[in-house]
């Protein structure tokens, strides 16, 4: 339907309510160390017309930023949008978080910076070299707050009010912040929980009024150059963990207020994909899509190559949409002869490393790559594109 360069940065598109927001980085000169300005875009997502833009004074990479600088820059942490208020949260690579009014043309409400407001230090050494990436994760709406990974002594993660930016509560634990794309909500013993990897730890805290970051188990999971990018993955109230480099492996553990125990190991693991469960099935894209069983750990099938690259299962046809290696495919998420299944391919579809994750809603796919190259597609059939204001259509 339409593209655009929206600028560096691994920060993935959102779609929601007929609108794509989506963020990156421009400036000129060397990048490594640089200064320029992060955007952050609201598009009408069907046509690509454009909305509002907003930019601010933003460095290429953040002001502890070591190691790996030539194969990252610029914002990576998605936004997340509040549709009962309009709100847009975005999180900048050195620690800059802002609200905007997204339904008033983008106007800022207001901000705050982690480095300056917390005194964030850097990330310690965990094997094969020191790495830090400052602030990649997702912010996440929830109950009135907006829940983010800092990293601060204060606690590592911190929820803000969603209309002032104040602090309402900091986490009981207080190690160095991982490197994931985003915290998971998770209910443990009938409590309103939340899971997310530290630089140290699979972390489940409580998020239930009076116990608000309250630690409810840690299980140690370390990952050599501070490389747990995938994000924990919830199913029911265990949680899905993989890394790449020391472990190559995804483990589902089991939670509860003992602790943590893992149930399985499996060696089908995920460098950057988090884990996608549907069902009783686990869904990776590391170089091939991969399907394994939830129950056992073992591999279903696995198929194509895409890299380091993204999936996700459309709920009601059984369908999954890969992106990785500038292909965006479609396959069979339960197909009946047990072996991968491609129902169709575009190929060429950006010209970068495509660590953002797609996205769908609305009949639309989004893909974008880690230069900023978006292309929006739709799988509507002709004639029957999705109405720009997010409607269903027929």
């Amino acid at each position: 339907l339409w593209e655009r360069n929206v600028g560096a940065g691994g920060s993935s598109p959102i779609l929601a309510g007929g609108r794509l927001y989506v963020m990156g980085w421009s400036g000129g000169g060397s990048r490594r160390g640089g200064r320029g300005t992060d955007t952050v875009w609201c598009f009408e997502a069907a046509t690509g017309k454009e909305l509002w833009r907003q930019t601010y004074a933003a460095p290429y990479h953040a002001r502890q930023a070591v190691g790996d600088q030539g194969a990252y820059g610029g914002p990576c942490s998605t936004p997340a949008v509040d549709g009962s208020t309009g709100r847009l949260y975005t999180v900048g690579i050195d620690g800059e978080l802002r609200c905007w009014d997204a339904a008033g043309g983008g106007k800022l409400v207001w901000r705050q910076n982690f480095y300056d407001a917390y005194r964030v230090g850097q990330r310690p050494a965990t094997g094969g070299g020191r790495r830090d990436f400052g602030s990649p994760t997702a912010p996440l709406v929830r109950g009135g707050t907006v829940v983010c990974e800092v990293g601060a002594s204060a606690g590592t993660v911190l929820a803000f009010d969603a209309a002032t930016g104040r602090q309402r509560w900091a986490s009981q634990y207080t190690g160095p912040a991982g490197h994931t794309s985003g915290l998971a909500p998770i209910r443990v013993g009938g409590v309103d929980c939340l899971a997310t990897l530290t630089l140290h730890h699979v972390l489940v805290l409580r998020l239930d009024a009076g116990n608000e970051g309250r630690t409810v188990a840690t299980y140690k999971w370390q990952t050599e150059f501070a490389c747990n990018v995938a994000s924990v993955a919830a199913a029911g109230s265990r949680l899905l963990v993989t890394s790449a480099y020391n472990h190559k492996t995804m483990d589902l553990l089991d939670v509860g207020p003992e602790g943590m125990r893992r149930r399985w190991s499996s060696r089908d693991y995920s460098t950057v994909c988090t884990p996608v469960v549907y069902g009783n099935s686990v869904y990776l894209a590391e170089r091939a899509l991969k399907c394994v069983d939830l129950a056992t750990g073992k591999s279903r099938w696995r198929g194509g190559n895409f890299g380091n690259g993204s999936c996700i299962v459309t709920a009601g046809d059984d369908k999954v949409i890969v992106f990785g290696n500038r292909q965006l495919a479609l396959a069979e998420a339960l197909p009946p002869d047990g072996t991968y299944r491609e129902l169709a391919r575009v190929q060429g579809v950006g010209r970068s490393t495509c660590y953002p994750h797609v996205a769908l809603a609305d009949g639309l796919i989004a893909c974008k790559d880690r230069a900023g190259n978006l292309v929006v597609l739709s799988v509507r059939p002709r004639g029957n594109a999705p109405a720009a204001d997010g409607g269903a259509g027929k």
